[in-house]
């Protein structure tokens, strides 16, 4: 039996991958998309959604997804989950392959999203996506006016977070496991010298702890010189030790940095070397991962692929 040969396949379901199946569905391309393992991708976690256009009083992560998918839903899109392991963009039709089904399309976008690195203590989990515990400043920040907090890295994005709550909170501890920090000079020298961050050097993460309403109350630490063990008092922990792009199954197809993320031709965010085949969203941006940049990427890709098919025909 013949594999039937899908005009557009959207690999992922984020505000990206919903995007480009709400513009090819309307472009009357009838999109397969292929959901993984967290339909409605990052966002489904999120208790709070302020930034994005179009909501003025906020917007519940998983409900602006879901508004997308019916949105997309209405226009024609077909969704079916399955998760990606290997593709042949050797030929066309491209294949896509799971474990137990192959598909084929004339353009592919690939819109998989990026996990965020978590610490791997206890109490992270249980308070992760609205209790207290983050790994986006600006999505988050607002929500900690006045507050303490603690930002827990050392790099660039350790210290842009911890500069950006200064905005918002009263006093922000930088945790970081080393005694100096990995970020550019300029961004260390900032953030050491603001006066509402306070850093904490040699220092590691042992426990989230919450209080009796299951938010965060305060994060233990535990100086790696010394063994002294203590409680820093906070009412959110802002993890900013990096992301996992989802990139693997199409690694050995699609060029890719030395962090994992996809490198899109030059002059383009979406087009890949492969005439047809895109790449959308915290996939392949590792500099602004929001919602609204996201969809963006994935109109893009969407846009892409209709002119692409058309010229083919």
């Amino acid at each position: 039996m013949s594999t039937e040969i899908e005009n557009v396949i959207i690999v992922g379901t984020g505000c990206s991958g919903l995007t480009a199946a709400i513009y090819t569905a309307r472009a009357s391309l009838n999109p397969l998309v292929i959901e993984g393992n967290l339909p409605g991708g990052q966002l489904t976690q999120t208790s709070e959604v302020e930034n994005f256009p179009g909501f003025p009083e906020g917007i519940d992560g998983f409900m602006l997804m879901d508004n997308l998918r019916k949105q997309a839903t209405r226009f024609g899109t077909r969704f079916e989950q399955s998760f990606i392991e290997s593709v042949d963009f050797s030929q066309t039709p491209y294949t896509i392959r799971s474990a137990n089904k192959e598909y084929k399309a004339r353009a592919v976008i690939i819109s998989t999203g990026a996990s965020p690195r978590l610490l791997g203590v206890p109490g992270e989990k249980e308070m992760f996506g609205g209790k207290g515990v983050t790994t986006c400043a600006t999505c988050d920040g607002a929500f900690y006016r006045d507050m303490d907090v603690v930002v827990i890295g050392g790099g660039d994005t350790a210290c842009e977070e911890a500069l950006f709550l200064t905005r918002f909170c009263r006093k922000i501890t930088l945790i970081h496991r080393r005694d100096e920090l990995r970020a550019s000079k300029i961004m260390a020298e900032r953030t050491i010298a603001h006066e509402k961050i306070e850093m904490a050097w040699d220092t590691l993460v042992e426990e989230i702890e919450a209080d009796e309403t299951g938010n965060v109350n305060g994060i233990r630490v535990k100086n790696r010189n010394t063994g002294e063990v203590s409680l820093i008092d906070c009412k959110g922990v802002f993890i900013a030790i990096g992301h996992l792009p989802n990139t693997g199954p199409f690694a050995d197809a699609i060029p890719i940095d030395d962090n994992g993320y996809f490198l899109p031709e030059t002059g383009s965010q979406v087009k890949t070397a492969i005439p047809g085949v895109y790449v959308s969203g915290d996939c392949s941006d590792h500099v602004y991962r929001q919602a609204i940049t996201a969809a963006g990427m994935g109109c893009q890709a969407a846009i892409e692929a209709e002119r692409h098919l058309s010229e083919s025909e």
